[in-house]
């Protein structure tokens, strides 16, 4: 359940499902509504990247930003050298992703938590 996955991992039921709603938008995972319903993944866990899930979950709108003084020399140039850092650092982080999966996940937590380890 979503509560079970909450309490796993520390936070409310509510951004469970919000999250599960992103990825099955994503066609990572399916709904059955019902009481035995539940979300299932849709393909292998060794074939779904951890890059998939951050971009089926990550809001990538642009944040409010402060507008330094165009007249400045310095000002005019910090937010686009800012913003540049940012995107390269998304790039790298986006490609680590790319090199795991959710069957990676899943070997380094049974291995470091133990295989019947149950929150």
């Amino acid at each position: 359940t979503s509560a079970f996955i909450a309490g796993s991992v520390n936070t409310h039921p509510v951004v469970v499902r919000r999250m599960l709603g992103m990825l099955q938008r994503a066609g990572l995972v399916s709904a059955q509504a019902g009481p035995r319903g539940g979300f299932r993944i849709l393909k292998e866990p060794k074939r779904i990247t951890l890059a998939a899930v951050f971009a089926a979950v990550e809001d990538h709108s642009a944040p409010a930003s402060h507008q330094p003084n165009p007249l400045c020399p310095v000002g005019r140039q910090v937010k686009g050298i800012v913003t540049d850092i940012g995107r390269r650092a998304e790039k790298a982080f986006v490609a680590a992703l790319a090199g795991q999966t959710i069957a990676d996940v899943v070997k380094d937590v049974k291995r470091k938590a133990g295989a019947a380890a149950r929150c």
